[in-house]
C-alpha cells in the first residue's frame, strides 16, 4: 500500500521512523519458532521467544506495522473489547478479575517496552471515555463504581463543566477519565518493537505473503518463493489470516474504521481542543474517538464499514462528524484520511488459543488492540515455553461462528449495525 503511492498512506507513514526494509523470503529455512504476521501480536511474540533463546523467524505480506498496529487511533486504554458484564457471563468472576489485571499489565508492558528499548513514538497520559445521551452518564457511573468495586481501579468522573474544561464541545454531558490509559504514534510504536525484535536475533521477511500452511510435527509457512519450516507456528494476521485458518475465519470478523489527521493548527489551537492531550472516545456502538498529534493535529477516526469496502463519501462524512465535535473547525479539513481492519469476534471478547498441539494464535481485539496485543504476544511465549495457565484461561472464553456462512455473513452483520447506528440516533 505504502510502496504504490507517490504520497504517503497515512499521516503515521508520512512520520514514521526510519525502517530499513527487509528481505523477502527466498528458498527453504528452518527455526524453531515461525511467525506469520508483522504487527504488534507477532513481533511481541517473537521479541519474547528470541531474548529465549528461540531461533525465530516472522513474515510479513505487506511492510512491518503495515496493518492495524501501524494504522490505529493509537489509543492505549486498559480493559477489553467487551464489557466486564460481558465477560462474567463467558468465564467465573476470578478469571474476570485476572483478565482485567492482565489488562493493567498490558498498559504497563507498553511502558515497559518504550523505556527498555528507547522508542521514540510521542506517548501522552490520559484517555476518556465521553458520554453523548443520558444513558451513556449512567453507563459510565456504573462502569466507574464496578471498576472501583470489582477491580480497585480508581477513575474519575467528570460532570459536563469539569469536562468542558479540556474538552471545549457542547456534544458532552460528561466523562470518565483515567489517567493511566493514553495515547501514543502506533506505527513507531510498532516498528520499534520491530527493531527490538531485530536485535534479539529475529529474522523479520516482508514482501512475504504467506499462501499456504502445512500442519504437522514440523510445521510450514509457504511463499511464492520459499518455504519457512518450524517446530511451532504462530498465527498473528488478525482480521488479514484471510483462510489460512478455515477454523479461525468462521469466528472472525474484518471491520473497516477510519481516520483523518487535519494539517497541523498550531500549539495554541490544538490545546483549545483537548486542554490536556488526552484521548476521547464516545460510547456511540459507532463511535468517534481523537487525539492530538505531537505536530499538533487533530487525528478523528469512527465511521466503522461491516460491508468490507471503503464508505461512500467518507471525506464527506468525517469532516461532519469532526464538526460536530468541534464547530469551530468548519474552515478545517482533512490533511489525510486512511483506512484498514480490525478483527471484531461475536461476543466482542479476545480470543487467543492452540491449534493441535504446535499451531497458537491471538487475535479478535475488538478495538483494544493497541495495548492487547503486546500481552498477546507474551501470553503465545509463555505457553511455547511450556507455561500454560494465562493461555488456558482465554481457551475457556467460548467463541462462536458469525452467522450467515462465507456469503451472507458480512449482510448479515451490516444489518445488524444499522440497528445499533439507529439505537444510538433515537435513544
Amino acid at each position: 500500500m505504502r510502496a504504490q503511492s507517490t504520497k504517503p498512506a497515512s499521516y503515521y507513514d508520512a512520520s514514521a521512523n526510519p525502517w530499513q526494509q527487509r528481505p523477502s523470503l527466498r528458498g527453504e529455512q528452518r527455526v524453531d519458532v515461525a511467525v506469520l504476521g508483522g504487527g504488534l501480536t507477532g513481533l511481541s511474540a517473537a521479541l519474547e521467544l528470541a531474548q529465549s533463546g528461540y531461533k525465530v523467524a516472522l513474515l510479513e505480506a505487506e511492510r512491518v506495522g503495515w496493518g492495524a498496529s501501524g494504522r490505529s487511533g493509537g489509543q492505549i486504554i486498559v480493559g477489553w473489547g467487551c464489557e466486564q458484564a460481558g465477560l462474567s457471563c463467558l468465564l467465573g468472576s476470578a478469571d474476570v478479575r485476572r483478565l482485567f489485571d492482565w489488562s493493567q499489565e498490558a498498559v504497563a508492558l507498553v511502558h515497559q517496552r518504550i523505556a527498555d528499548h528507547g522508542i521514540e513514538c510521542d506517548w501522552r497520559d490520559g484517555h476518556v471515555h465521553v458520554a453523548i445521551k443520558p444513558r451513556h452518564v449512567g453507563e459510565l457511573r456504573r462502569w466507574q463504581e464496578e471498576l472501583e468495586r470489582d477491580n480497585q481501579y480508581a477513575t474519575q468522573w467528570w460532570d459536563a463543566d469539569q469536562l468542558g474544561q479540556q474538552l471545549p464541545s457542547k456534544r458532552y454531558l460528561g466523562g470518565l477519565y483515567d489517567r493511566q490509559s493514553g495515547h501514543l504514534h502506533p506505527l513507531n510504536y510498532t516498528l520499534g518493537i520491530a527493531a527490538a525484535a531485530v536485535q534479539a536475533g529475529v529474522q523479520i521477511f516482508e514482501r512475504s505473503t504467506v499462501r499456504k500452511i502445512s500442519r504437522g510435527p514440523v510445521a510450514a509457512m509457504h511463499t511464492d518463493q520459499g518455504v519457512l519450516r518450524a517446530d511451532t507456528l504462530i498465527l498473528g494476521g488478525n482480521a488479514y489470516l484471510r483462510g489460512l485458518a478455515p477454523e479461525l475465519d468462521q469466528r472472525i470478523m474484518p471491520v473497516g474504521t477510519y481516520i483523518g489527521a487535519t494539517a497541523p493548527l498550531g500549539e495554541d489551537r490544538a490545546l483549545g481542543l483537548i486542554g490536556n492531550d488526552m484521548a476521547v472516545a464516545d460510547l456511540n456502538w459507532a463511535l468517534d474517538y481523537f487525539r492530538l498529534s505531537a505536530d499538533h493535529r487533530l487525528l478523528f477516526g469512527g465511521r466503522a464499514s461491516y460491508t468490507g469496502y471503503q464508505p461512500w463519501a467518507l471525506r464527506r462524512t468525517m469532516r461532519k462528524r469532526m464538526r460536530a465535535v468541534y464547530p469551530q473547525l468548519a474552515d478545517v479539513d482533512f490533511e489525510y484520511l486512511w483506512g484498514g481492519f480490525v478483527g471484531v469476534t461475536m461476543n466482542r471478547a479476545p480470543d487467543f488459543g492452540r491449534l493441535g498441539s504446535n499451531i497458537y494464535y491471538a487475535h479478535g481485539y475488538s478495538g483494544h488492540g493497541m495495548a492487547v496485543t503486546g500481552f498477546a504476544g507474551r501470553v503465545i511465549a509463555e505457553a511455547i515455553r511450556g507455561q500454560h495457565e494465562r493461555l488456558d484461561t482465554f481457551g475457556r472464553i467460548e467463541h462462536w461462528p458469525f452467522p450467515g456462512g462465507k456469503v451472507l455473513r458480512m449482510p448479515l452483520l451490516a444489518l445488524a449495525m444499522t440497528w445499533y447506528k439507529l439505537r444510538d440516533a433515537i435513544w
